[in-house]
């Protein structure tokens, strides 16, 4: 991935999967030195980010990148280099980024230490490639 790179992290509400990617992303990049950042938007974002995810985050010692669930903007996805989405992306987002779809993530709600290992093998074999 090139310098100073950022990926987006899509799920549906923007409260659980992808805020749960994103702070792990962030803090899985700063370990190996990479010069990389992800954040965490919804294509219909709820009210309050998942108090499921924030609970676990925080056991895990990381919190949300985002203190609530945001659409993304048409700057987040012309500056992104690659977008990840855990849902189907409406056709008014269309970056110029990679396009990646993550179908095979449990819901943080049913149990999150098995979404959070499936996202974070995901990140890490995203950032060994």
């Amino acid at each position: 991935m090139k310098p100073n790179s950022k990926i987006i992290f899509i799920c549906e509400h923007g409260a659980a999967k992808s805020v749960v990617a994103a702070a792990y992303l962030n803090q899985l990049a700063n370990d190996r030195g990479l010069d990389l950042r992800a954040i965490a938007r919804g294509t219909n974002p709820d009210d309050r980010l998942s108090s499921r995810a924030v609970q676990g985050l925080s056991k895990d010692g990381l919190t949300p990148p985002e203190p609530i669930p945001q659409k993304p903007t048409e700057a987040d996805l012309q500056s992104a280099q690659r977008v990840i989405t855990f849902c189907e992306l409406p056709a008014e987002y269309r970056p110029k980024a990679t396009v990646e779809r993550w179908d095979d993530i449990p819901p943080v709600s049913e149990n999150y230490e098995r979404a959070r290992d499936a996202i974070v093998e995901r990140i890490r074999q995203m950032l060994d490639r």
